[in-house]
């Protein structure tokens, strides 16, 4: 794994030594610090609080806190969170105590009603104001002088001259009187109009395009699949997403089913009834129309309406089971090319891709490479055609949603590889049916359509002297070290960004980072949108120790070490996180607490649940060598974890458990969650365990009659005929 070097924060591979000790007693359960607890005070401490971003290197409420954040020039914990507020000095103090540096960025994240959405600012013809030598973006960390016509940038100390349009006097302070009127300078994150410049061979880009693609082979049909999406996209295409005081969105539709061929269809609104136009050559793919395939959904809705009615009986007698996936990738991306213009696909696919066509695959699961040296190459994506497919989709803007409904292997590694590294999302159901699953996955899609999003974006992180980016972890695309490509992002992606020391920082002047994501939004405009925030700088180990956010970190070291299985043995990797979390830990004890007997364990405030969260993280099925887990699963969920924000992987972590049986009917309040625990399940209790991705609800075996009539309408478990073990029944309900 390319990147930290050995004995340096974050590093893989190279970790320290290990720190043995003499034998210990087994821990009481709850002598070890909770997190549970850890959460309920934060909530009682700065729950239904303002949280104000004025303070440098403030550490914010925990992602499970209930806040409202107010930005005064930095930018909302919503959009980016640190793994320590209070950077050390030094590179010798970072490699001392191993604590990772770096940031996790979501740049379209959603706002509470309660809290502003971005300003735009509009400069005109000239574009945004940037310094000129390190081209950082006007921001709250410029420094005005000379009486307002000149500024120092904060990023690189150049100063430039201010263009006679901006220019504004300074007040006694030697603050401009116009801060307060120009977000650039007096808020965290804004956005600016970009102009041409900043737009592909200078010209304005159209409006994005979806494009749904539907697999029609026999599995699908049969399960009822294709006509329960049909179904839902009568409604689901009035909702698309569209701008803030707009009548209707800009996003034009097009439809493509397949199997062994590709069908594409004409829906123009002058039609009376759609055209079908079918490629069968898959390995020369071409778009056989263009005018009336990407159409305003409102202008041809009843078109689109005939066709949604006709393709379920369309090949209601099909017996074709062989499909083809990477050719209905290229063909969505040809689409785009055509019609100019950025976009994503929607893909609904249920099986490997057998038939002869590029992309084809062979099953590769072996159950006998796991705990082996050769159980990575389970997790790499089979190279080639789809490499290319994620570079081309990148370069158009072309963005795959894929929803999978396999009934067996099917390379989740390879079919998944084009959507991880185009800012896309991965669904997958196992074993299909519409009447238990069909609910799940609609609520899915209709999330999935109707996100807020931006197209065709890149995005640079700036760092003030002294330290820079030197790694990333997302749902992107690099082709050099610096700029982060995504053919889209939407307000549940994040990326991770790893920073090392270049030379010293400084106490007095502090750490700062500004992340410019230029993009273009869901009507065609092109815009930067423009995150801002300073850290404090120390050369005292416990104040970086103090300002540590144990959710931040452990969403780097997830995807840290998530991103070492592609290339190290399972067994390498584990070590090295207990390895790094031992040096951590040990580091914070011998520099910064008190002396203490050797036996006791010393944990610093704010990393107190850490070890409770790694070793959550070293069970997830990606890090568990056996054979029993499902390669596409673990595949699955390394994957899902690369983009996820922090809120996410701390829910995946560390679940809620629920006590459902002192729920209060009365009240709107559920129970407070317990400790994900063994012990803390009870013969007669009913429990709701819940990671953000499935539910489960567990029924102790001795729960009170009554409460199984009121909820189940069945006098008691075992009249449901499906009592499992001798404690519990276990029910699995999917979001």
């Amino acid at each position: 794994m390319a990147g930290p070097q050995p004995g340096m924060p974050g590093a893989f591979p190279g970790a320290p030594a290990s720190l043995a000790g003499p034998p210990q007693k087994k821990l009481d359960p709850d002598s070890i610090p909770s997190i549970t607890q850890v959460i309920e005070d934060d909530q009682l401490k700065k729950g239904g609080q303002v949280f104000s971003t004025n303070i440098r290197g403030q550490v914010p409420p925990l992602v499970t806190t209930d806040f409202t954040a107010q930005d005064q020039g930095n930018a909302s914990p919503r959009f980016m969170r640190c793994t320590t507020y209070s950077l050390p000095c030094t590179a010798d103090l970072a490699k001392q105590c191993q604590v990772p540096l770096a940031s996790i960025i979501k740049p379209f994240a959603s706002l509470p009603k309660d809290e502003t959405p971005l300003y735009v600012v509009n400069h005109g013809e000239t574009g945004p104001i940037r310094c000129n030598r390190c081209k950082a973006y006007m921001c709250p960390y410029m420094q005005f002088i000379d009486g307002g016509r000149r500024y120092q940038c904060g990023f690189c100390n150049c100063v430039s001259e201010v263009p006679v349009f901006y220019f504004q006097h300074l007040d006694h302070m030697g603050r401009r009187v116009d801060f307060y009127e120009r977000p650039e300078l007096s808020l965290g994150s804004y956005e600016f109009a970009a102009t041409l410049d900043y737009c592909k061979n200078n010209k304005l880009p159209n409006p994005p395009a979806y494009i749904f693609m539907i697999d029609v082979s026999y599995n699908n049909i049969k399960s009822g699949l294709v006509k329960l999406i049909c179904d839902e996209l009568k409604t689901l295409l009035e909702k698309l997403p569209r701008e803030e005081g707009a009548e209707s969105s800009a996003i034009k539709v097009g439809f493509v089913t397949y199997n062994k061929v590709l069908h594409f269809y004409n829906v123009k609104s002058a039609l009376a009834q759609p055209q079908m136009m079918v490629v069968s050559d898959t390995a020369e793919m071409f778009v056989p129309l263009l005018d009336g395939f990407l159409v305003n959904y409102q202008d041809s809705r009843a078109v689109i309406y005939n066709l949604l009615d006709q393709i379920p009986d369309m090949f209601a007698d099909t017996n074709e089971s062989e499909t083809v996936f990477a050719p209905v990738i290229q063909a969505g991306v040809e689409a785009f090319k055509a019609a100019e213009c950025n976009g994503k696909l929607f893909i609904f696919h249920s099986s490997m891709p057998t038939a002869e066509a590029p992309g084809k695959l062979k099953n590769r699961d072996d159950k006998k490479l796991v705990n082996t040296e050769k159980e990575k190459t389970l997790f790499q994506p089979q190279k080639g055609v789809y490499e290319q497919l994620s570079k081309d989709c990148v370069a158009q803007g072309c963005c795959v949603d894929l929803f999978l409904f396999p009934s067996q292997y099917m390379d989740m590694a390879t079919m998944a590889d084009v959507p991880s590294h185009t800012g896309g999302s991965v669904y997958k159901y196992n074993n299909f049916q519409v009447e238990t699953d069909g609910e799940h996955f609609l609520r899915d899609l209709r999330k999935d359509v109707q996100k807020s999003i931006g197209f065709d974006a890149i995005m640079r992180v700036r760092t003030s002297t002294g330290f820079r980016a030197t790694d990333f972890f997302g749902a992107i695309h690099m082709n050099n070290t610096t700029d982060i490509e995504m053919a889209a992002v939407d307000c549940d992606k994040a990326v991770t960004v790893e920073f090392k020391h270049d030379d010293t920082l400084s106490e007095e002047t502090g750490a700062l980072i500004q992340c410019a994501l230029l993009y273009t939004t869901i009507s065609g405009q092109r815009r930067l949108r423009i995150h801002n925030l300073s850290l404090h700088c120390s050369s005292q180990l416990s104040e970086l120790y103090t300002r540590c956010e144990t959710d931040s970190l452990i969403n780097f070291f997830a995807k840290s070490a998530y991103r070492a299985i592609l290339n190290q043995p399972l067994k390498n990797v584990r070590e090295i996180l207990v390895n790094q979390t031992a040096h951590m830990l040990a580091c914070y004890r011998k520099n910064c607490a008190s002396p203490s007997a050797a036996s006791q364990l010393i944990l610093p405030d704010a990393m107190k649940v850490f070890p409770v969260y790694m070793n959550s993280l070293m069970k997830t099925a990606p890090l568990v060598g056996s054979t029993e887990l499902s390669t596409d699963d673990r595949a699955h969920q390394r994957l899902s974890v690369m983009a996820m924000g922090v809120e996410d992987t701390q829910l995946l972590l560390y679940p809620r458990l629920i006590p459902l049986h002192t729920l209060d009917v009365n009240s709107e309040a559920l129970p407070a969650p317990v400790r994900c625990s063994e012990e803390r399940l009870t013969d007669s209790g009913m429990f709701l365990l819940e990671n953000g991705h499935s539910m489960f609800l567990w029924l102790g075996q001795a729960i009170p009659p009554d409460l199984i009539q009121s909820i189940f309408n069945l006098p008691s478990l075992r009249m449901s005929g499906c009592l499992v073990g001798q404690y519990s029944l276990e029910l699995q309900v999917r979001f």
